[in-house]
C-alpha cells in the first residue's frame, strides 16, 4: 500500500534482526511484513485483531 509508514520495535536488534514491521497509519487495517523480506508480501489485520495479538504477546 502506498503511504504506509513502517516501524519496528526498538528492541528488534536484540534477536539478530528477526523482526516484523508494522504500518498502522491507515483506517481499518494494520499491515505487517517481514523486515528481512520487505518485498515478500504483507499481512493485513483488522485493528482490533492486531491489538488482541499484541495484548496476548505482551503476556509472554
Amino acid at each position: 500500500m502506498n503511504g504506509a509508514q513502517w516501524r519496528k520495535s526498538s528492541k528488534s536488534g536484540a534477536n539478530g534482526g528477526s523482526c516484523v514491521e508494522v504500518a498502522d497509519n491507515f483506517s481499518g487495517v494494520v499491515l505487517v511484513r517481514d523486515t528481512k523480506d520487505r518485498e515478500g508480501g504483507t499481512l493485513n489485520f483488522a485493528p482490533r485483531a492486531w491489538q488482541s495479538f499484541v495484548d496476548l504477546a505482551k503476556r509472554y
